[in-house]
């Protein structure tokens, strides 16, 4: 053979394997890509946690819309953390598995934890109505040391609006609207006192005449005896004292007015709660009628001078 034909040949093999080569590694070049672009999944359980759903801010009152259920790892729950009980949460200390009551698993735990939240409204129904004490943002855990529930000590002081006061007032069935008047309603405070009492001229015999008027008006009523929140069904509280919200100088309006005579609660309508809160416009003392014994003819005569 030429030694023409011979180089011919080899350029041409040496060509044929350089196209394998590459024709292969174009083929096995795509499947690294596929692989990389595979997004990872969270296997890990998740419970669920009571959250803010807005931020809140110290003394406000917790509503339904001021809560929601957020999805959160089990192994980063904290235990001071509310959570609906669906799941088991880690504690720092396990504890006995032979001091503990047996709970219902799986397809059972669901079910009777359904039935719980349809009877009670749940662990997030137990929260509504408490009284924020720190400042929560948005998203943010619930956790006791944030929040006051009613009940608790210092509920009534997280409670009250700032730069008000709380204070108490005797009351009975027949000063207090025969007990329909309900923690939070709003009211008229009524003094009446006799305006004779004492007055120079007047015998044993005088009949004592009395004055009555509003001291303070649109007053809203904090709790009855130790009630501040009426059951859900409740149309009446019976109760020997009212918690009154009235600012500092209504507070010493109100002390005046429980030494000079019996006080009485007058409810207003849920359509005059809009008004004026305080002292009443109308002044509470009314100039009091002074008798003067005059005699005539040696017969006395009492005369009353408005």
């Amino acid at each position: 053979m030429k030694p023409a034909k011979i180089a011919v040949i080899a350029v041409a093999a040496v060509a044929a394997i350089g196209l394998a080569l590459v024709v292969r590694a174009m083929g096995s070049g795509g499947q690294p890509t596929a692989v990389a672009t595979a997004a990872p999944v969270d296997t890990r359980p998740m419970a669920q946690v009571l959250v803010a759903a807005k931020d809140l801010a110290p003394g406000q009152r917790l509503t339904d819309a001021d809560l929601a259920w957020k999805e959160w790892a089990v192994d980063e729950v904290n235990p001071a953390f509310i959570t609906d009980g669906s799941v088991p949460i880690p504690t720092a200390a396990e504890p006995d598995p032979a001091a503990e009551e047996p709970k219902p698993k799986g397809a059972v735990a669901t079910v009777t934890r359904a039935a719980t939240n349809l009877a009670t409204g749940g662990a997030k129904a137990d929260y509504v109505g408490s009284v924020v004490r720190e400042p929560i943002l948005a998203g943010e855990p619930i956790i006791a040391r944030k929040i006051v529930r009613a009940g608790d000590s210092g509920y009534m002081a997280a409670y009250l609006e700032p730069g008000m006061r709380a204070m108490s007032i005797s009351i009975a069935v027949d000063t207090a609207a025969g007990g329909f008047i309900l923690p939070g309603d709003r009211v008229d405070v009524v003094l009446t006192r006799e305006t004779n009492f004492g007055n120079v001229g007047a015998t044993e015999g005088d009949r004592a005449k009395f004055s009555s008027a509003t001291v303070l008006q649109n007053i809203k009523v904090l709790a009855i005896d130790q009630s501040t929140r009426a059951g859900d069904d409740a149309q009446t509280v019976v109760g020997a004292t009212a918690t009154l919200e009235v600012a500092p100088t209504d507070a010493e309006v109100l002390a005046l007015a429980k030494a000079e005579g019996e006080l009485s609660l007058s409810l207003r309508s849920y359509a005059d709660t809009g008004g004026p809160s305080g002292r009443a416009s109308a002044p509470a003392r009314q100039q009091q009628p002074s008798a003067v014994r005059i005699y005539r003819g040696g017969a006395p005569e009492v005369v009353v001078v408005q």
